[in-house]
């Protein structure tokens, strides 16, 4: 039953990617196109819900199903936390608090239902709805973490993809040096690679006297989804050529 991706840095490549583009495409429709958060939230939930759907019941890992649907908690993330701290005005800070704890619960209760945490196997309909819950919440998270490092710190747009890119290295650093359980660094990972994304669209949206590229919403979108599809063709490419393993039957096994 196994759906999940190898963790590699690939993996990290496209999760960075995909999230950036979240970032992006959510502003485009809440505030580019002025859906509105509210109404923005409602339709990419929607999306998110139909794309699950089709995850749940795949029977096998495919690459694109499962960008989507991270890419679909990530635009969901966006115009989440941004009704959260604009729409209903709990600000950064509080938005941030909220989902921290909204995070600790998942990850208390998956824990306690399923006495693991991993994030390379799971074998369950109830662990996989408990993974992609955590999915939505870290990326909702990050979004306001992002939001709260580039505008009420001071740090700006690309003080805050800094600071948070140099977090992700120790992470990467601890991973690699330590031996800190691999399921903490990831879900550390996971969480901190959500506000670099939203730094990083930031960077690639906001005008020039904001600290940006001044790409705009359409141009930075259009260019981040060229790059996850080829990222994703490619890794179906290497899923196609890895060699099928032949399965001796146990009554002919010696």
């Amino acid at each position: 039953m196994n759906k999940l991706p190898q963790i590699t840095l690939a993996f990290w490549v496209m999760k960075i990617c995909a999230t950036t583009l979240g970032e992006t495409a959510g502003d485009l429709l809440s505030m580019t196109l002025n859906v509105g958060y509210a109404l923005s939230s409602l339709i990419l939930i929607s999306l998110f819900l139909v794309s699950l759907v089709g995850q749940l019941r795949a029977s096998t890992f495919h690459p694109a199903l499962y960008w989507t649907v991270i890419l679909t908690t990530s635009t969901a993330g966006t115009t989440m936390s941004d009704f959260m701290d604009r729409t209903l005005g709990l600000g950064y800070a509080s938005g941030s608090a909220i989902l921290v704890t909204l995070l600790l619960v998942v990850l208390a209760v998956w824990r306690l239902s399923e006495r693991s945490l991993a994030v390379d196997h799971i074998d369950s309909r109830r662990g996989e709805l408990f993974y992609w819950g955590a999915i939505l919440v870290s990326n909702t998270l990050g979004t306001a973490l992002g939001d709260y490092l580039a505008d009420d710190s001071g740090l700006g747009f690309a003080g805050g993809a800094l600071l948070i890119g140099s977090l992700i290295t120790v992470v990467a650093l601890a991973y690699y040096y330590t031996r800190i359980s691999r399921v903490l660094l990831f879900w550390l990972a996971f969480v901190l690679t959500r506000p670099f994304g939203a730094t990083l669209g930031d960077v690639l949206t906001k005008a020039h006297d904001k600290g940006g590229l001044d790409f705009g919403t359409i141009g930075s979108s259009s260019i981040l989804a060229v790059v996850l599809i080829a990222l994703v063709l490619i890794s179906l490419r290497n899923q196609r050529s890895e060699p099928a393993l032949a399965v001796v039957p146990v009554s002919r096994r010696r």
